[in-house]
């Protein structure tokens, strides 16, 4: 998100320079730079111990099968979150969880945390904005997903952990 109004007093931002970060957005009222920022996300690979992967169908999202995703909520932990967004989109609990690395999503301005969660192969108890999840053996998984996506890439590792 780029500010041009400081978000407090409603101020249109001056640019100051500040240091090394160069010219940036500043409120001459607050006496506060204003810096831009991409909305922060979780986005996870759910495994069980059968070595399956659980994937959503979301129609509102894609024609793929997707992985479950989600905004981080203020005050919340990223693996806080994926836990959330995994127990609130699937019903599954997340037994252990690993932070993989994070990708940029420029067309939605995201900074996206990918996880690889470990669950145990219960029910699903999908939320409303999901449509369909299901259990897939892994390699399966990975060709289900858009080819390129960040979720594809996410699976890929998890397969590598697997030394598939």
């Amino acid at each position: 998100m780029v500010f041009k109004y400081c978000p407090d007093c409603g101020v249109r931002l001056d640019e100051k320079e500040i240091g090394d970060e160069g010219l940036v957005p500043f409120c001459s009222v607050c006496q506060i730079p204003r810096f831009s920022f991409s909305y922060p996300c979780v986005l996870c690979v759910i495994y069980n111990e059968n070595d399956e992967i659980a994937l959503i169908k979301q129609s509102y999202v894609s024609e793929y099968w997707v992985g479950v995703a989600g905004y981080v909520k203020q005050g919340e932990t990223i693996e806080d979150c994926a836990k959330r967004e995994v127990a609130e989109e699937t019903g599954l609990t997340v037994d252990e969880i690993k932070y993989i690395k994070s990708f940029y999503r420029e067309q939605d301005d995201l900074i996206m945390f990918g996880f690889i969660c470990k669950s145990k192969t219960v029910a699903f108890n999908i939320s409303k904005e999901v449509d369909q999840a299901q259990w897939f053996p892994a390699n399966e998984a990975v060709d289900l997903l858009r080819p390129g996506s960040i979720i594809q890439t996410l699976a890929k590792e998890y397969l590598q952990v697997l030394n598939r």
